[in-house]
């Protein structure tokens, strides 16, 4: 289901069966969290999708351009989630990319999921994949269209019954859930995976390393689980604790509260919902 949706700046829902984005998945994608008509984290967004069209040779459209075009699609919208897919353009065959060939904006707008107070005050639960993220360091950090690992891993969970997974590269490190960068306490100190042959490099996940002194380091299950709190970052969600591991489980300790109310004081959009008592 979609609120909306806009190609290039017009309404529409075609898209060419010669499309780039469509045939390699040749494209970059952010998902934006929408509160009162205004992307949170805009800047952060861009930064990153001008990141990785440099990585991927792409033009990169205007930014104001662009920001209007989020604006005229969320107007209206208290709360929603905006996904914007960047598609290298090109026709026919063939895996080359044309060096002049322009960037299609895809713009659809979503429900936004509900952010429950259960989820942060007692924490969700993980399993293990046995999906493995495959090791590409020149695309670690962004977020092209290739995401077929994402879909499998996710698919893992779902037949699960949990929430989330955790995911390890084909060395056996953790690199990050399914859809979230994951952090672990231990002793009092926070750690998190390098990104630095796999996984995607979190708009929450940069809030969280610009404020707290977090060691970025080689990650691996037993030391996952021998932690005093794992909790996930999205910028949807924001920061969501862990409470089991399939047998293991983890508390919500002081710094890790503390983290969740900075955040809620600073980004407002993701503040869970208290429940409601009939």
């Amino acid at each position: 289901m979609n609120l909306g949706v806009l190609i290039d700046g017009e309404q529409s829902r075609r898209i060419d069966v010669d499309s780039r984005g469509l045939n390699y998945g040749d494209g970059l994608f952010e998902t934006i969290l929408i509160e009162n008509g205004e992307p949170v984290w805009w800047g952060e967004h861009f930064a990153r999708l001008r990141q990785g069209a440099q990585v991927l040779g792409m033009q990169l459209p205007d930014p104001d351009g662009l920001l209007g075009e989020i604006r005229e699609l969320s107007q209206g919208h208290a709360r929603a989630v905006l996904k914007l897919c960047l598609v290298r353009d090109g026709t026919g065959r063939g895996y080359a990319p044309s060096a002049a060939a322009r960037s299609q904006r895809i713009l659809s707008l979503h429900p936004a999921p509900l952010l429950p107070m259960a989820h942060y005050r007692d924490g969700i639960e993980v399993r293990w994949c046995a999906m493995q993220w495959a090791q590409q360091p020149r695309l670690a950090g962004i977020k092209h269209l290739n995401r077929l690992e994402n879909v499998l891993a996710r698919a893992e969970c779902e037949q699960a019954g949990v929430s989330e997974g955790l995911v390890c590269d084909s060395s056996g490190q953790v690199v990050s859930a399914t859809g979230a960068n994951v952090f672990v306490q231990r002793r009092g100190k926070l750690f998190t995976p390098p990104l630095r042959e796999s996984g995607i490099a979190g708009v929450c996940r940069d809030w969280l390393l610009s404020r707290m002194n977090v060691e970025i380091r080689e990650l691996y299950p037993l030391e996952i689980l021998r932690a005093d709190a794992v909790f996930l970052s999205n910028c949807v969600r924001g920061i969501v604790p862990v409470k089991r591991i399939e047998t293991r489980q983890f508390r919500v300790t002081p710094l890790l509260a503390g983290l969740m109310a900075q955040l809620w004081h600073e980004v407002p959009a993701l503040t869970p919902l208290h429940e409601t008592v009939d």
